[in-house]
Order: structure tokens, then C-alpha cells, then sequence
């Protein structure tokens, strides 16, 4: 009873801080491989591109967003996040009354690359920055409550968006996505931008420090120098590697399964659920144990997903998969934020943290393009669900030896 009054509380002092993160975060929405992909067959039919075409425009211009998410991610550390944020997502529906509009590979190029920089990459990007630097003690939590936004777009979005098809065209669907987005700014204006700058919360009762290891903010050159971004690095990509992998091959999976397509996506539902229940506990397990203690675990429910994609047929292994998948990304949520102001501090935040979420979004363009070509080479989905959870469960203890060795442990 005590544990829900103090979450009520918080939610309740804190209402307008969190609501902006959360917006923040499903306005990413309509810039994630799992939005932009429902366009696929319409696009693709206009515009006289096979899948492979497609794919690779896809993959170019989202590694093309990578590069420059590296470059202008340290913007979040110079401009105030208000104004940032409500600029980002003036642009995304800019972006998507291009989209509307688009006519030509190369426009198509273009528009891809902004919705993939300033909606997967600069806006998660920013909710996940501006939260982690907002709160100290309860960052973990407050991670948790803003990154709902990103499985409440993947659990309602699709089944929006095939209702608004059966009755408007597809460029008139992105220009009332374009309408939402602007709408957005209204929200947006009255939970953050009419007041000031938020102070971070918490300092004063020692639960977190502000600062990194060594009791000091670090620059993106020490951290560069310093080496641990880039052994955690394949950690941090797996969660986004692999699940983009199950959501672009859905078609493929549910082929060789035996399954309707129906029935595969039957799951999504259940991956928001769980994405959401399971990146609060994870944000309480980092409010307590720092995000450090508990990083080892959360790839564990996903090493179980792929496991059970590669050995099952039944279609309510789809169920399972895709909420094991959801647990992972909501662990990721919590953790993968409050971790870099643990190891390194909140006054560089955001340059430090483009690298690795330039890093996640070149992998979840490097998945379906990997996975793909795999298949292609003759080597099944299942035989790499295989080794995929078996990666998951060795990441779990070589994160142990790399905080240890680091001295973040």
C-alpha cells in the first residue's frame, strides 16, 4: 500500500515533466521502423521499387540519420530541451507533409532520412537526455513512466493506421499524421514550456549523484578515450538489432511457422503490455540498485524469446516471443538512460549518449539488413534465433567483468 501511494505521488508532482517525455516518445513513433513500414506496399508500387530497392534506400538513409545523430546528438546538451523538443517535432510533420508529397527514389531518400533523424533518432534521443538530467532519485522510475510512450505507438498505432487505410489514401494518412504532430505542440506548450527550467530532483538526499565516476563530469573525447562505451556497445545493440529483426521479417516468420499473419500479430498487444510493466519494475530495481547493478539482466527475457522462436511452432510461441521482446525493450528503457549518468555524469549527457543511440539506430538498420541476407545465404531464421539467444544470455555476465574492469561495479 505504501509502494502505491508513493507511485501515486510521484506521478502526481512530477504529472507535467513525465507527460512531456512521454509525448516526446510516441511522437518518435512516427519516425520507427515499424511505422514507416506499413507505407511499404504503397511506396513501394508508386514509386517502381523492388523490396531489395526498397530495403536499401531504407538502410542507407538510416545510417545516413546515424551519422549525423553523432554529430548534432550534443545539441540537447546547449539548447534549452523545451524549445528543442517543440522544434523536432515542428520539423517531423514538416518531414511528413514531404512525405505526402513524395514522388521520386531520392525524395523518398530524403524524407526517410529526417523521419528517421529527427523522430527515432533527436527525439528519443532527447526524452530519454532531458529525464535522465530532470531527476536524480527516481530517474530510473521516471525513465521508465516516459519511455511508455514508445510501446503505447507500437501497441496502437498499426491497428490505427489499417483503419484510417480502409478509408483515406495513404499521403492523406501522413498529412493528418503531420496534423497530430503539430497538435502535439499544444500539450507540449502547457506541461513544460510555460514554466522554467526543471532542477534536477533528488540531489539533496544523496540517492544519486549528478556526477559520473570519479566524481566528475565527463567530456565525449574522455569517454571516447576512456573505452567502456565501446565494449558495452554490443550490449547496448542487441535489443534493438534483434527485435527490429522480428518485426521487419514478421511476413517471413509467420510463413515458416505455419502461422497467419493474424495470429503473429496477435502479439503486439501483448509486447506493449509487458514493455510497460516491466520498464517500471526495472526503473524501481535502478532507483534502488543503480542501473549498473541491474543491466546484467535485462536481456534475459529476450534470450528466452529468440530461444523459443527457434525450437516452437505452436502460434502461441508468437505471443510469447513478442512479449519477451517487449520485456527487453522496457528493461532497456529504464536502464540504458540512467546508466550514463551514473558512469559518466549529466553535464555532457547528450553528446555522450548520441554515440550510443547512434550506435541502436545503425542496428536497427544493420538487423533486418543482416538477418535478410543471412536467409538469403540459406541459413534459416530459426538456426539464427538459435544463436541470437544465446547471445542474450552471454551479454548478462560480460557486463559483470566490464563494470568490474571499468570500476563501475
Amino acid at each position: 500500500m505504501r509502494l502505491r501511494m508513493n507511485s501515486i505521488r510521484f506521478l502526481r508532482e512530477n504529472a507535467s515533466w513525465l507527460g512531456a517525455g512521454l509525448l516526446l516518445a510516441f511522437a518518435s513513433s512516427f519516425g520507427q521502423t515499424f511505422f514507416i513500414s506499413l507505407f511499404g506496399g504503397q511506396l513501394r508500387a508508386e514509386l517502381g521499387l523492388s523490396h531489395g530497392q526498397f530495403g536499401g534506400l531504407y538502410m542507407a538513409a538510416t545510417l545516413l540519420s546515424a551519422v549525423t545523430l553523432v554529430y548534432m546528438g550534443g545539441i540537447v546538451d546547449r539548447v534549452d530541451a523545451r524549445i528543442l523538443g517543440a522544434g523536432i517535432m515542428a520539423g517531423l510533420a514538416v518531414t511528413c507533409i514531404g512525405m505526402s508529397q513524395v514522388s521520386t527514389a531520392f525524395g523518398l531518400f530524403i524524407v526517410i532520412y529526417l523521419l528517421r533523424f529527427l523522430g527515432q533518432g533527436m527525439l528519443s534521443h532527447l526524452e530519454v537526455t532531458t529525464i535522465a538530467r530532470w531527476f536524480a532519485a527516481t530517474r530510473g522510475k521516471a525513465l521508465a513512466v516516459a519511455g511508455w510512450g514508445h510501446p503505447l505507438g507500437e501497441g496502437f498505432l498499426p491497428a490505427i493506421i489499417a483503419l484510417l487505410l480502409l478509408s483515406m489514401e495513404w499521403r492523406t494518412v501522413w498529412l493528418f499524421v503531420a496534423g497530430l504532430l503539430l497538435l502535439g505542440l499544444v500539450p507540449l506548450y502547457y506541461a513544460v514550456l510555460r514554466g522554467g527550467e526543471r532542477a534536477p530532483e533528488g540531489v539533496a538526499e544523496g540517492k544519486k549523484l549528478l556526477t559520473g565516476l570519479g566524481g566528475r563530469h565527463w567530456t565525449r573525447p574522455e569517454v571516447v578515450r576512456n573505452g567502456l562505451v565501446w565494449v558495452l556497445l554490443p550490449v547496448l545493440m542487441a535489443s534493438p538489432l534483434i527485435g527490429t529483426s522480428v518485426l521487419f521479417h514478421q511476413a517471413h516468420i509467420a510463413e515458416i511457422k505455419g502461422w497467419t499473419l493474424a495470429q503473429f500479430t496477435a502479439g503486439f498487444p501483448v509486447y506493449a503490455a509487458l514493455s510497460v510493466g516491466n520498464s517500471l519494475v526495472f526503473g524501481m530495481l535502478v532507483d534502488r540498485f543503480t542501473a549498473c547493478r541491474v543491466m546484467p539482466l535485462y536481456l534475459i527475457p529476450l534470450g528466452f524469446g529468440m530461444l523459443a522462436l527457434s525450437q516452437f511452432d505452436a502460434p502461441v510461441t508468437a505471443l510469447f516471443t513478442l512479449g519477451m521482446v517487449g520485456m527487453s525493450a522496457g528493461a532497456g528503457m529504464a536502464t540504458s538512460g540512467a546508466m550514463w549518468a551514473e558512469l559518466y555524469g549529466t553535464k555532457h549527457l547528450g553528446a555522450i549518449r548520441s554515440l550510443s543511440m547512434a550506435a541502436m539506430v545503425f542496428s536497427s538498420a544493420l538487423g533486418p539488413g543482416l538477418t535478410g541476407a543471412l536467409i538469403d545465404a540459406g541459413v534459416g531464421y530459426e538456426v539464427q534465433c538459435l544463436w541470437m539467444g544465446l547471445y542474450c544470455f552471454a551479454m548478462g555476465p560480460l557486463i559483470v567483468v566490464i563494470f568490474k574492469r571499468f570500476g563501475a561495479w
